[in-house]
């Protein structure tokens, strides 16, 4: 047994995409990523943002890179992956964390002007670009990244997916009255359940490759949510709450070392027990 118990978790000389990056949880997995000793590729279509957590992390002392990319475009894509590969010479990981999600925190309630996700009338514009952004954008960021990670010999991918990939919305929580009624819209299970098929894929198709690829399943994270939503949800978890965006991190971060070197096509639920009952 290795006498020091952190050091498979040492990311000291790889390199890490993270698309999504200035995302709620992105953030969070950049810098757990950039602290465990990786460089980190910031990834997002909004340049601003990523240029602006880039800078930040960079006055930190953290390497990093940021990429304006959009993931629904293949040549964008592998134009971001060409950039690492300039950059800093290999690509290790890839954190596929980007996603079209309804939010119903605050500010995002402000914005809402229509009902969200009834099905009978979603329209099939809003399903495709779901679709393209959730799906297809996992897949082409998989099928870029794979390719410097089998030259290299080693690679792990995380795929993010959601508990209401695993089992339904409880569409209650998303009532309230004297409101436009809302849903969490059919494409957000529908995707990440697809997601959760891809890792599987893809953990297969790359048996005896040396390329790891897991899923982490978060919980709903809590981000200035209203006390009716927050005691709704929290009412629907074993721990009674919801997570704070940083006990994320620690799952991440094992997924992506080699502490988890002996695990691949699996989901790692962190859902506070949303989905054990």
């Amino acid at each position: 047994m290795d006498a020091n118990v952190f050091a498979p978790f040492d990311l000291t000389g790889r390199v890490s995409v993270v698309t999504g990056g200035p995302g709620l949880l992105g953030r969070q997995f950049c810098r757990t990523l950039a602290g465990a000793g990786s460089a980190v590729v910031i990834v997002d279509i909004d340049g601003q943002k990523t240029a602006a957590l880039s800078e930040e992390m960079e006055k930190e002392g953290y390497r990093v890179l940021g990429s304006k990319t959009d993931i629904t475009h293949p040549a964008s894509v592998q134009s971001m992956v060409r950039s690492t590969l300039k950059t800093f010479g290999r690509l290790d990981i890839l954190v596929n964390s980007a996603a079209l999600d309804p939010k119903f925190d605050p500010a995002a309630l402000a914005g809402q002007t229509t009902p969200l996700g009834s099905f009978e009338d979603y329209p099939v514009e809003s399903w495709k670009q779901a679709l393209d952004v959730n799906l297809t954008g996992t897949f082409l960021c998989c099928q870029a990244a794979v390719r410097p990670m089998l030259e290299q010999g080693r690679g792990v991918i995380i795929n993010i997916c959601s508990t209401y990939g695993l089992v339904g919305p409880d569409q209650r929580l998303y009532q309230r009255e004297g409101r436009q009624t809302s849903y969490k819209p059919v494409y957000y299970s529908v995707t990440k359940a697809g997601v959760l098929g891809l890792t599987r894929y893809l953990a297969a198709y790359y048996a005896g490759r040396n390329i790891r690829v897991n899923a982490l399943t978060p919980g709903g994270v809590f981000h200035g949510h209203e006390p009716e939503f927050l005691k709704a949800y929290s009412a629907r978890t074993v721990l009674g709450r919801m997570a704070e965006p940083q006990e994320m991190n620690g799952a991440l971060l094992f997924l992506a070392s080699d502490a988890s070197s002996y695990m691949t096509g699996a989901n790692l639920v962190v859902d506070g027990g949303w989905t054990a009952w």
